[in-house]
């Protein structure tokens, strides 16, 4: 039989937490006027999280993973002490807005006109 001690369950129940926060935001950010979806990527581009169907979340996955590691790469490029914060991208039809982390990106999709 495995035991777990206090700190076990505490750190468990510290995860739990931080996992209610998370959906708590998420949820908060696809009830935003003009939200068509929202995307969560680790950092091998996976997508982990989504409120849209599996194959545009593939597509917007994929891609936009790879832009916004170009997009580090060009600021550190020109500025070593330098780091990408936050990406913006506005289309004619959407405005897609990535917010990069160490171990994930928030990606979310909406439309401008609304």
């Amino acid at each position: 039989m495995v035991s777990i001690n206090r700190e076990e369950e505490d750190f468990m129940e510290c995860l739990y937490m931080k996992k209610a926060e998370v959906e708590e935001t998420l949820k908060r950010i696809q009830s935003h006027k003009g939200v068509i979806g929202t995307i969560v990527v680790n950092a091998e581009g996976i997508p982990i999280r989504t409120t849209l169907d599996n194959s545009t979340t593939v597509q917007y996955a994929g891609l936009l993973h790879q832009l916004s590691m170009k997009a580090k790469s060009t600021v550190r490029d020109i500025d070593p002490q330098n780091d990408l914060t936050f990406l913006r991208i506005r289309s004619k039809k959407h405005e897609i807005m990535v917010a990069p982390d160490k171990e994930y990106l928030l990606i979310v999709i909406q439309n401008p006109s609304e």
